[in-house]
């Protein structure tokens, strides 16, 4: 099993970071990849690649994620989350303020992150620079909330649902719907409930269930869309087995919709080969990933 490529969900628990959450996984799998980590407090899906499938983190990174949060008004802590020091305080907004700072934070806008974050800085990671005591900036950048659903208010507590883009910072979220209503607070609770196509409800805690059939990392891979499939005969299986492109007379069927800018590419006996980038043409025009008898 070691070696064999995987395309596992994860349910992360809060109280462990998501490289120790990979702990499990690594008992099972000999070379693994994530997708993106959730903070140490945090709980919920992690999408886990493994073998040969750690080359298609590019498919997997750009998703967009949604998250359930829940904000405490009132209070600011360094590192916007329940495990850092009040930094500053605030009276707590009624309701419709929130409602309508929500709105404002809704859509395209430019997100400043947390300090304490994993981003680099001058080549440092900044949450390391800031429990250095250093002082430094970092730069906004552009994000989109699709969606924010107010699922409670039980002051000071407010409980959301957001629906986001890949690089979005729900604990900033937090801070600036706090400061358009002149308030302060951080998350006291956050879960990622998806992330693209996948879902926390279909996630495993359990590593013994790490052991996952390809066909299901299939099906997974499936859902990403724009995928067709391609077969390929004892000629195309050795070119790619050479880590070529099948020459013409190495095609068997191609089964592809105007709109696939991949493929997964079998052989006669539907065994999984190569996760292949094909062009308009419906031919192969680099790879993704090898898989051969790994799988």
């Amino acid at each position: 099993m070691k070696g064999r490529a995987a395309l596992i969900l994860l349910n992360k628990p809060p109280g462990v970071t998501s490289f120790k959450a990979l702990e499990e996984v690594k008992n099972v799998y000999k070379k693994v990849g994530h997708t993106g980590t959730l903070d140490k407090f945090a709980e919920g899906l992690l999408v886990i690649l493994t073998g040969p499938f750690t080359k298609l983190n590019p498919l997997i990174t750009p998703l967009d994620k949604s998250y359930i949060a829940t904000i405490k008004f009132g209070q600011e802590t360094d590192t916007l989350d329940p495990e850092g020091e009040v930094i500053a305080e605030g009276p707590i907004p009624n309701l419709l303020q929130i409602e309508g700072a929500i709105k404002k934070f809704t859509g395209p806008f430019m997100q400043i992150p947390p300090l304490y974050s994993a981003l680099h800085v001058e080549g440092e990671r900044a949450h390391r620079l800031a429990r250095g005591g250093l002082e430094f900036e970092i730069p906004p950048r552009e994000v989109e909330v699709y969606s924010s659903d107010l699922l409670s208010w039980d002051p000071p507590y407010l409980k959301l649902k957001v629906h986001c883009s890949k690089g979005t910072y729900i604990r900033s979220l937090a801070r600036d719907i706090a400061l358009e209503v002149n308030s302060r607070a951080h998350l006291t609770n956050l879960v990622r409930v998806s992330i693209g196509p996948y879902n926390l409800d279909e996630a495993t805690s359990a590593p013994s269930l790490c052991s996952q059939s390809i066909s299901v990392s299939r099906e997974r891979l499936l859902r990403l869309g724009n995928f067709g499939t391609i077969v390929v005969n004892e000629e195309g299986r050795r070119a790619i087995s050479y880590g070529n492109i099948p020459p013409k007379m190495g095609y068997l069927r191609v089964d592809l919709k105007a709109e696939d800018d991949k493929a997964l590419v079998v052989d006669s006996n539907d065994t999984l080969l190569a996760i292949a980038k094909v062009d308009p043409m419906g031919e192969i025009v680099g790879y993704w990933a090898f898989l051969g008898d790994e799988v």
